[in-house]
This record gives C-alpha cells, structure tokens and sequence, in this order.
C-alpha cells in the first residue's frame, strides 16, 4: 500500500459543507459541470441535505463522501436520544477541546456519540449514493475516540477511505495525531489521500492559492479542499464570518486553474478513482 502510493501521483479536488446551505449546493453543482470540482463531502444533517442529495443524483461523476458532523451543527438525532450532546436546539453543545475530553472519559457520551455517528452512516446509506469517503467537520475525526467509532461503525456501511487532513507545514502540536490517524488507517486497510491542502487557508482558497498549490503538486495522492458557495460568510453559517466562499467557487472555476490542473496531466476523481 505504501509503495503504491509512493509511486503515483492524484488529485482529489473536494468540495466540504454540501448540505449546509442552497447557495453551497449551486455552487457544488456548478463547479463540478463548469470547473475543476471532483467530490464533495455531504452534511446529511444540513438544513440543505435533501436538495444536495437531488443534485448529486443527476451528477454521476461527482464522487460524494459523508462529512460527519459532530461540532458546530445540528445533529441528526433527536436530543432525547443524545442529551449529553445537544443543547435545547438540537446543536452540538462544543467546544471541540471539552467535547473531546467528554468522548474519552465518559461511557454515556461515548455511546450517544456511536448512536449519531451510526444514525448520519444510515442517513446517508439511505440516499443510495456510492459512499467514496468520510471526513468530519472541523477534523474531529483526529480525537482517537471518534475515529474508533467511524472505524468500528463505517465497516457496516463500505467505508473504503477517509481524509487525512495532514498538511505541509501542520503545526508540531498536530503532527503526532496525524501520525496516528495515519498509522490507524493503514492497520485498518483503509484509504487515503498522503496530504491535504486547504488548513491553513480555510475559507481563502482563492484563485491564486488554488494555482500555488497545484503548481506545487508532489508525488502521491492530493486532496485539495475548500468552500466554495454562491455567497459568502455569515450568510452561509454565523461560525463563518470571514470565509471568502464566492472566492472559492471562482477558482473553482477559473480557467487559469483549469489549464493548470490540465497540464499535471494525473489522475482526478475521488478516492475511488485515485486515493489509495
């Protein structure tokens, strides 16, 4: 597996957040027909999931992963079922950093946050898309605990490949859970990308951070993500006030990154058709 992954090049150009808002779900749509867009991962608890789900259908070469979100959403189970997760509205309580120590140390927590995680697998089984990855929202997929339960539970639903959000450059506090993300992976016989692009500019991958990253492209496999949307900031979700979404969708559509990205001349896709 790694010897394979050493020896070839690919690229995986993902769009997160699908589901969340009308204007992402356009947005989605119109960079995979007109752009250089090849995935896009799929909140199935989004206030905008069913129309998402509409649109992926008509777009067979669009490969759509489930993006578990576990903070700074809703959840999709009522807060009768997970009280130790929500708060009153049915939103993850948060922080990330107490959330975590909760899921480590508390049974009940733990449990609750399986039966979500299992709930939003079944969620998107249910809308009869081919599952080509799992991510979570914000990386929560790093904390040891959620990882076991996507391991554990996405082994029912064909779970074959999920982000490792390992960047160049990724802080040293990070770089021991990436590792062992990584590591866990591997014994796991799950895929996934070598590297990501897309943590330190959250919300700023522009047009010219787009075109620095491909003309960068090293060997192995590549996810490149981002937020692309027909509007910006506060309007697609108040945790975004700064995020140059529209940016995003206009380099997406760019024809300077699309002749960029044709010049690599490397497998594009999702991680069915170049991941690992």
């Amino acid at each position: 597996m790694a010897a394979s992954r050493a020896s070839r090049r690919g690229l995986i150009i993902t769009a997160d957040d699908f589901g969340l808002h009308p204007a992402v779900n356009a947005a989605v749509e119109l960079a995979h027909r007109d752009g250089v867009l090849t995935a896009a991962s799929l909140m199935v608890a989004g206030p905008a999931a069913a129309d998402a789900v509409e649109r992926a259908r008509r777009l067979p070469r669009l490969r759509v992963g489930l993006h578990l979100t576990l903070v700074d959403g809703a959840a999709l189970l009522p807060r009768s079922r997970i009280p130790a997760l929500v708060d009153a509205a049915g939103r993850f309580r948060g922080p990330m950093a107490w959330d975590g120590v909760r899921f480590f140390f508390l049974p009940a927590a733990r449990r609750e946050l399986a039966a979500e995680i299992r709930a939003q697998f079944e969620a998107y089984a249910a809308t009869g898309l081919p599952l080509d990855h799992v991510n979570a929202h914000k990386h929560f997929h790093l904390h040891p605990t959620v990882l076991g339960l996507i391991l554990r539970i996405g082994r029912d639903f064909g779970l074959r490949a999920v982000r490792l959000p390992a960047e160049a450059g990724a802080p040293w506090l990070l770089r021991p859970w990436l590792r062992r993300l990584e590591r866990r992976l591997d014994a796991a016989g799950v895929g996934h990308n070598d590297r990501v692009v897309g943590v330190a500019r959250s919300g700023r991958m522009d047009e010219a951070a787009l075109l620095e990253a491909l003309e960068a492209l090293p060997p192995g496999c590549t996810e490149i993500y981002l937020h692309p949307a027909a509007v910006s900031g506060a309007a697609i979700a108040p945790s975004m006030p700064d995020y140059r979404h529209a940016d995003e969708l206009a380099a997406l559509l760019s024809p300077r990154v699309r002749a960029a990205v044709q010049r690599l001349g490397v497998p594009l896709g999702g991680f069915a058709d170049v991941g690992p």
